[in-house]
């Protein structure tokens, strides 16, 4: 019961993942700030988590915008006094070669709600987290660590999380502030239904063969897991443990797993 009483504020709340790590941290105790855009999807999440023995204050929280990101902290200080951890699990991915891409607005988007929310969240808690030596979560991606096709956007914008995060860690070590990088490889979250397309709008299907990934039950429980020892990256899967060192001797190799990896959808 790592995190009975522990105030977390986790973003992207409502579905996926972002849904199975609610669940999970209520079963727990925890005292629980949930963001999302869709308040209404929030207010089920919450009322599930409450039935399950956690705590729960819906704020509806587009990451895009700073200042609901300076509101979204200070309504969880104001319910519970301070904030213990900040999981910064929003996110937005995309399915498309750049070359297909009509409107680069879409790309910028995908950095602002990867990278910049992130970082939003992520500054106005910091001086309540040094006050608790509080924890502060990145879920990255297995495309942060190396180049992914169709995935170019979304990559960089991973990329830039982790360059944020792994600075950051060092400048909050001497506070007592952990920070941990999670990188999930495929995820049945339902977050590749709203991938972008090359037009910008949701694909509205998943490419990917869904029984054959890690549901998020999985990765939530793994990520709470590596939270929770407070380690400095979870790695999700056998795939991305064998890339990061067969990278070193043959990175083409690990450019032919990424490609084979879309082309089978698994």
């Amino acid at each position: 019961m790592e995190f009975k009483e522990n105030v977390v504020i986790l973003t992207g709340a409502s579905t996926g993942i972002g849904e199975a790590l609610a669940h999970q941290l209520a079963e727990q105790g925890a005292w629980l700030v949930l963001a999302a855009r869709n308040a209404q999807k929030l207010e089920t999440v919450a009322a599930e988590c409450r039935a399950r023995g956690g705590r729960a204050l819906v704020v509806a929280t587009d990451v895009t915008d700073e200042e609901e990101c300076r509101e979204l902290v200070e309504r969880a200080v104001a319910e519970y006094g301070r904030v213990d951890t900040l999981i910064n699990n929003a996110g937005l991915s995309m399915w498309m070669k750049l070359e297909d891409v009509e409107d680069l607005s879409t790309i910028e988007y995908l950095m602002r709600v990867n990278f910049f929310g992130s970082m939003y969240c992520t500054y106005y808690a910091l001086p309540h987290l040094k006050q608790t030596k509080g924890r502060v979560v990145a879920i990255a991606s297995v495309a942060a660590r190396t180049g992914i096709p169709t995935r170019t956007g979304y990559s960089a914008s991973k990329h830039a999380m982790v360059g944020f995060f792994e600075s950051l860690r060092i400048e909050v070590e001497d506070d007592g502030i952990s920070v941990t990088i999670a990188y999930p490889d495929f995820v049945a979250s339902g977050m590749h239904t709203r991938s972008l397309g090359a037009d910008g709008q949701p694909l509205g299907h998943n490419p990917l063969q869904v029984d054959k990934i890690m549901t998020s039950e999985e990765c939530a429980r793994r990520i709470l897991a590596g939270t929770a020892a407070r380690q400095r990256q979870i790695v999700m899967s056998n795939r991305s443990r064998f890339g990061q060192w067969l990278k070193l001797i043959a990175p083409g190799k690990v450019d032919q797993i990424a490609k084979r990896a879309i082309e089978r959808g698994r």
